[in-house]
């Protein structure tokens, strides 16, 4: 069965950080791309991060370029995004997610989120 499961949300000041965590079991993490994704309250759903299946390539959205870092330790299923110098405005829940094409608005399988919540 896969499974992806996010973790490393919660509460921080601005300026602060958070290292979010995407635990994949089900299939073999080597031959996936990963994303992440957030959704902020009345928003549509935003696509801020992409790794490649051996990372080779990454993307990142505008609005986290520069404070956000993805990364992928294929032998323990893990993927990875430290969050720093947050913003209130990247208050949202995060997704990651798992496909075979790379850094696409959909795929295939998705985390069932974790809250981040940027507060002064």
């Amino acid at each position: 069965q896969v499974q992806l499961v996010d973790s490393g949300g919660g509460l921080v000041q601005p300026g602060g950080s958070l290292r979010l965590s995407c635990v994949v079991s089900g299939f073999t993490l080597d031959d996936y791309h990963i994303g992440w994704f957030r959704r902020a309250p009345g928003k549509e759903r935003e696509k801020i991060s992409c790794i490649s299946s051996y990372s080779r390539r990454t993307y990142y959205a505008d609005s986290v370029k520069g404070r956000f870092t993805i990364s992928r330790d294929n032998a323990k299923n893990t993927v990875y995004l430290q969050l720093n110098s947050l913003k209130h405005e990247d208050t949202a829940v995060y997704y990651c997610a798992a496909d075979r094409s790379y850094c696409y608005s959909d795929y295939t399988y998705w985390g069932q989120g974790t809250q981040v919540t940027v507060y002064a």
